[in-house]
């Protein structure tokens, strides 16, 4: 948590880097050259303003070094506690709310780091969003959740738990990234209509990013990977539950709201692409159902009794 929390800083100093480095270029785009208006005489030159909307140019910045840094070593030593985890259990480091935040928030931060591989846009700024996130679930997860080592319910003492829970994180992984780009799309999406309406814009690290339109498309194509993944997540708990308890429905709280979030990423989907739902309400749409998400895992586990009842509290 500690190395998480400086790559956190080092990501939020390059943001500041960069609403720097916009004021920077919009005050050099509204500076007149000497020779210019040596040439003018009696003239007046008014330098023409940059678009508010249009993009900055923006390198590399040490701290954004920094913070990729950290959160790979970050990562690192994350993945050696999920691993002496499953090690001190004999078992797969995922039976209990402490395990599966400490694994799924491994998880949030390997489809960063991989995203970050193999996507063509820079995807780094997204960094002060996904260790935010991964820290405060860290952080109540150690603080209120924290169980020792116990053996597992005869219920869950099944292959499907390697394969039913660890797709299921692998896609919160997914759609908490889909998360991070919808939120920046609102703000982006935000910026841009205050330009488009001629009023002045304040100058921020947004004009550094990508444009709403791209944002909305990254998100689509990452939420769609974990909906894919959480479908498999859906029929898997069916299959596991018959096997377990002799029937694969049986409106327990959990299955229900593992159900309510399919329908909730589902209809984000076909609004997108039949309903020509774009913009900002596709991006309300994935924030509300990432809420869903965070709901079942919290809420759910918490305070709704039922066959699921793993949190080990």
């Amino acid at each position: 948590m500690a190395v998480y929390a400086i790559a956190f800083v080092a990501y939020a100093i390059d943001l500041a880097r960069r609403s720097a480095a916009v004021t920077k270029a919009a005050d050099q785009a509204n500076v007149v050259p000497a020779g210019e208006a040596a040439a003018a005489r009696g003239g007046t030159i008014v330098a023409a303003p940059p678009t508010p909307a249009a993009s900055v140019a923006y390198g590399r910045s040490p701290s954004l070094r920094v913070g990729v840094a950290m959160t790979v070593i970050a990562w690192l030593l994350h993945l050696t506690a999920d691993v002496l985890r499953g090690i001190a259990a004999e078992r797969v480091p995922w039976a209990n709310m402490y395990e599966f935040a400490l694994t799924g928030t491994l998880v949030i931060t390997t489809v960063y780091l991989v995203v970050l591989v193999v996507a063509k846009h820079d995807l780094r700024f997204l960094g002060t969003f996904v260790t935010g996130l991964v820290l405060v679930l860290l952080g109540v997860a150690t603080v209120n959740f924290y169980v020792s080592v116990v053996p597992l319910p005869p219920a869950l003492q099944s292959a499907w738990l390697v394969i039913h829970v660890f797709v299921a994180t692998s896609s919160v992984g997914f759609l908490a990234l889909g998360f991070a780009l919808s939120v920046v799309q609102l703000l982006q999406a935000r910026r841009e209509s205050v330009a488009a309406s001629a009023k002045a814009v304040k100058r921020s690290f947004l004009a550094t990013l990508p444009d709403s339109a791209t944002l909305e498309n990254l998100a689509y194509r990452v939420i769609i990977i974990g909906f894919i993944l959480w479908t498999f997540t859906l029929m898997a708990g069916a299959i596991w539950a018959e096997a377990a308890w002799g029937r694969y429905w049986g409106w327990d709280t959990k299955e229900v709201w593992t159900f309510i979030i399919w329908v909730v990423y589902a209809g984000y989907i076909h609004a997108r692409a039949t309903r020509g739902w774009r913009g900002s309400r596709s991006a309300w749409l994935a924030i509300i159902g990432f809420s869903t998400v965070l709901f079942n895992f919290t809420v759910v586990n918490l305070f709704f009794k039922g066959l699921h009842a793993y949190s080990g509290l």
